[in-house]
């Protein structure tokens, strides 16, 4: 990809990554001014929604910004085994969830391959301390806030 900006006119990845996070708000923004359900508190459910709307205009606009102020830096070159890394703790941890491996362990994959995948090489250690980091998040909404995640053979233990 190159970033060649012509003397006239905007930068056209930063103009197209703008327009998309602005068509973007606009969809939440819809979706969160659809909702039917309301809070006595004042705020309700759609109080995050546009939050999230506000910050995705913020980013568009600012990329509006930019695209016509010289444009994006080039970027650098991906490090394409990095990437599988993250992208195949991603999908270890969906596969996990929807085959019924539960929370703890979908995480502790996640968290040793995101390691591994930003350069960390001890994977067993980082295992552990996905495991551990995934039990305790897991009794903590389990046992404190009552609600429950995703539950495998490893969490049924602890119910």
């Amino acid at each position: 990809m190159t970033n060649d900006t012509p003397a006239r006119g905007a930068d056209r990845p930063a103009l197209i990554v703008g327009l998309l996070l602005l068509a973007l708000a606009g969809v939440v923004y819809y979706d969160a001014s659809q909702q039917t359900i309301t809070s006595n508190y004042g705020l309700g459910p759609t109080a995050m929604p546009m939050v999230a709307c506000v910050g995705l205009v913020i980013l568009g606009l600012s990329h509006l910004v930019v695209a016509f102020r010289g444009g994006l830096p080039k970027p650098d070159e991906a490090d394409r085994g990095a990437l599988l890394w993250i992208v195949g703790g991603l999908a270890g941890l969906i596969g996990c969830i929807a085959l019924g491996g539960g929370f703890v362990i979908a995480i502790t994959i996640l968290f040793a391959s995101t390691a591994r995948g930003f350069g960390r090489r001890a994977l067993a250690v980082d295992a552990a301390i996905g495991f551990v980091l995934g039990l305790v998040i897991f009794l903590v909404f389990a046992k404190l806030l009552t609600l429950l995640l995703p539950l495998g053979p490893l969490e049924r233990l602890f119910l």
